[in-house]
């Protein structure tokens, strides 16, 4: 597969391939790119309907000329932690902020997001997103304040009292518990509206069926977090090869409920 930028004519090519319904991995075979490099191209240039060739390309010239301009003169790619390859990390960046971006978050929330999720730390100040990232403090605190109330980030103040942003291991946790009391608030609006239209016309027979299947799906969340939230705590099992093994824990969802 051919490596380097995107041309501005692969560009023209995706931005047909998106207008004909074809799907990313269709698109990126006729390019001969990987699917995530697609992806992340329309991603991170308005998304699949409203994608423009020419706009793609000379917002990537802007921003492969901003990152020029932060550099310093002469200065390589920053050493990266525990021998890591700093291309391969910034292109894995890019591809965990596309799929931030894919699970609905906003363009720069998914940034944020990653930029946390990716530091060994787990935790940064607003002045150091701001400098990593190269945008105000505003679009960091609005990022922050919306991953917040997810569940996904928590703050504390640290030695210096700064206050530092920190994903650690339980986000995961309350982000699916936030998300089953939000689904939970559905339901009680759904039962809410069969007494108003009534449980035996068409609309309240609806209202009914989506609040049986969101309070089964609701309630199922929080039973599967609560059992799975160990897992946030412990080591994965690693392989002769150094690969993580498989979960010794996982045998338990094989069989199927006899209940």
């Amino acid at each position: 597969m051919p490596g380097g930028r995107l041309t501005q004519q692969e560009r023209q090519q995706i931005a047909l391939g998106l207008a004909d319904g074809l799907a990313y991995a269709e698109i990126a075979r006729r390019l001969d790119r990987p699917t995530s490099t697609v992806t992340r191209e329309v991603m991170r240039n308005g998304g699949p309907t409203a994608y423009r060739a020419d706009l793609a390309h000379r917002a990537t010239e802007h921003r492969a000329h901003r990152r020029r301009q932060a550099a310093p003169r002469g200065s390589e790619a920053s050493p990266q932690a525990h021998g890591r390859d700093p291309e391969a990390v910034r292109q894995y960046e890019e591809v965990f902020t596309t799929v931030m971006l894919q699970s609905g978050m906003p363009q720069m929330t998914a940034r944020v997001m990653s930029c946390l999720c990716l530091t060994d730390t787990g935790s940064l100040t607003s002045a150091e997103l701001t400098q990593r990232l190269q945008v105000s403090p505003a679009s960091v605190s609005k990022a922050i304040t919306f991953l917040e109330s997810q569940g996904l980030v928590r703050r504390e103040r640290d030695e210096r009292r700064r206050e530092r942003y920190i994903v650690d291991n339980d986000i995961w946790y309350r982000s699916m518990m936030a998300s089953a009391r939000s689904t939970a608030q559905i339901v009680e609006t759904a039962r809410q509206g069969v007494s108003v239209f009534g449980p035996g016309t068409p609309a309240g027979a609806r209202l009914e069926n989506i609040a049986r299947f969101l309070d089964f799906v609701s309630e199922s969340i929080a039973r599967a977090a609560e059992q799975a939230r160990e897992i946030l705590h412990s080591m994965p099992a690693t392989a002769s090869d150094g690969t993580a093994g498989p979960d010794p824990e996982d045998g338990r969802s094989a069989a199927p409920d006899q209940d």
